[in-house]
């Protein structure tokens, strides 16, 4: 397919408390499915034909996922890679942190414990290689570590722009090859 939708899960508790969620499996708030049912409204408005929802394997994803899918009746199914990027030393940590910042320019750190910039991106890009040489139209709901990677994926960043880049809790953006 030509194109595919991308769509960061609902409001959790850590955004809440400003915390970096990464890999660890954090529940919405109920604000997040709100926003999950309402991102599933839009997608209905914006008249997406998707074939299939594909989904993190986290919690807040995948309740956002669900929600779009009883929504727009798009069937869901888990997709491990988009799996957020463990962020080691940084997990629970505040998101507005300026080491955390800098650290996220740092391509090839693990944070310690976690998975590189590097690591993310290639399997994020191996899914979106895949998606581009399917006849499938998807939507994608997962996280904004990897928000940022598949934008990196579409366009050229500077470090800077690549460690400040985010969306909004259940913005959906629209990627065309």
């Amino acid at each position: 397919m030509n194109h595919f939708y991308f769509v960061r899960h609902g409001e959790t508790v850590w955004n809440v408390e400003n915390k970096i969620c990464g890999a660890t499996d954090i529940e919405l708030t109920e604000k997040g499915h709100d926003q999950a049912i309402e991102a599933g409204r839009k997608i209905l408005e914006m008249g997406v034909t998707a074939d299939l929802i594909i989904t993190s394997p986290l919690i807040r994803a995948k309740e956002t996922a669900r929600h779009i899918s009883e929504v727009t009746r798009i069937p869901m199914k888990i997709e491990p890679r988009l799996i957020e990027q463990n962020f080691g030393r940084y997990e629970s940590t505040p998101r507005d942190g300026a080491e955390f910042h800098e650290a996220k320019k740092d391509l090839a750190s693990r944070f310690g414990t976690g998975e590189s910039m590097l690591q993310v991106a290639h399997r994020i890009y191996g899914l979106l290689d895949d998606i581009k040489e399917s006849d499938k139209e998807y939507i994608l709901v997962a996280h904004n570590g990897l928000a940022r990677i598949i934008e990196s994926y579409f366009r050229e960043m500077t470090n800077e722009e690549f460690s400040s880049f985010g969306i909004k809790n259940c913005e959906i953006k629209r990627y065309d090859f």
